[in-house]
This record gives structure tokens, sequence and C-alpha cells, in this order.
């Protein structure tokens, strides 16, 4: 999936939905672009570096995930217990969109107002 697609995707799960390029103080992170509901990320990437975009997970699913799928790894900057990262070029369009849904769902029932 490209950026663009992906972007639209995130934008399409919900009115809650904010993007916001939050860390532009910091030279590495001049190009991250976030995803936020309820005021929390629940996807981000580097929009210079599309090669992994990083999602909440349940921790019951990651090594389940990690081991049937080469195109998830770990995330980045961000802890391996609860993110994964995806390769959006080599993953499954399916499968990215279902692990964005379901982080963007997590996020949002955790911090549901």
């Amino acid at each position: 999936m490209n950026i663009e697609d992906y972007r639209d995707y995130c934008l399409s799960l919900g009115t809650d939905i904010e993007e916001k390029l939050p860390f532009q103080k910091f030279k590495s992170g001049e190009g991250v672009l976030v995803f936020y509901v309820a005021g929390h990320m629940f996807s981000f990437f580097d929009c210079n570096d599309f090669r992994v975009i990083s999602l909440k997970c349940q921790p019951e699913r990651i090594d389940d995930l990690k081991a049937h799928h080469d195109c998830i790894g770990n995330p980045y900057n961000e802890s391996p217990r609860h993110w994964i990262g995806i390769n959006p070029v080599t993953a499954p369009d399916d499968l990215l969109k279902e692990l964005t849904r379901n982080s963007y769902e997590i996020v949002k029932e955790m911090y549901r107002r």
C-alpha cells in the first residue's frame, strides 16, 4: 500500500481521527505523521522513509503475528510489548488494514471519553 492510500484509510476509520506532525522540533522526527483517536496515537510512520508503520497491538498477538508474517517486526521508538512495526510495502493490504483498525479500536476503547 502506498503512503497516500494508507493515509486515506486511517482517516476513513472515524470522524474522531486527527493527524499531526508532532515531532518537527526533532531532526529525526520532522516527517513523522501520527494518527490519533481520543487524543492518543494509534498509528505513525516517517513520511520520508515509508518502511515501518507502528501500530498498537494486543501483547498476546504479537509473537504469533511476527512468526507468521515476515512484514511484521518491532515498532519504531515504542515498546515492542504493546506495539508492532509493519512494512506497508511488503504487507498484504488486508493485513495492514486489519491491524490498523485493530490499533484504532484498542486506543479508542482504552481512552474513550
